[in-house]
């Protein structure tokens, strides 16, 4: 798997976003992290925005509400094999993780990792996940917003494919910066790896 991991929407790399993905230029676009209990009537324009800034580099979106395959995990895994990747949206980040495993995401996710034509993009919680703990993450994302009446506990781990978390707008034109910054302390101070990203900017791993 390759993986483009962007602080705020698409980024100033989106080029070589395009350039990752394979022949299949088919990209899921996951909302879940947008799942709020009461979330923004402004939610619907949001993801349109993100999802013509990927048709603008040339691929072709899908949108895939995880959602609507909780429950059945192998039905997602058949989905997932139709794209060349998946685009996950910002929001929250505990919100995300339940639909991942309520959807087997989690799961799939470990086995797309073995495969070189698939790309992993995001922005904002879309990366945090990739974390191995969350512990970090409460000062921003509420870890007690749970909209699934399927799944009513928090879950602190993330899918570990990093060995640290990314902490994302930082020392950026964002309502949660300062925030960040307090995430910063508490990641020094409870001697948790982490890795800052100013909006605009991308991490690229292939």
């Amino acid at each position: 798997m390759k993986f483009y991991l962007s602080s705020f929407k698409i980024g100033d790399k989106s080029s070589e976003l395009a350039r990752l993905m394979s022949e299949n230029k088919k990209i899921a676009y996951i909302p879940n992290a947008g799942d709020y209990t009461n979330a923004s009537h402004k939610r619907k324009d949001w993801e349109k925005s993100d999802m013509e800034s990927l048709q603008d580099i040339g691929l072709t979106v899908e949108y895939l509400d995880l959602q609507n395959f909780f429950g059945k995990t192998d039905s997602l895994r058949k989905k997932l094999n139709e794209f060349g990747g998946a685009f996950i949206r910002g929001g929250n980040t505990f919100i995300l993780r339940q639909a991942m495993k309520l959807s087997g995401f989690d799961k799939i996710f470990q086995e797309l990792l073995q495969k070189d034509d698939f790309v992993y993009s995001g922005y904002s919680a879309g990366i945090c996940v990739l974390a191995p703990n969350f512990e970090a993450l409460k000062i921003v994302d509420d870890p007690n917003d749970k909209p699934y009446k399927e799944l009513q506990e928090t879950i602190w781990n993330g899918l570990g494919y990093l060995d640290k978390i990314i902490l994302p707008h930082y020392k950026s034109d964002h309502p949660e910066s300062a925030d960040i910054d307090k995430e910063v302390e508490y990641c020094k101070k409870n001697n948790i790896p982490f890795k800052t990203l100013r909006d605009g900017e991308v991490i690229i791993i292939e």
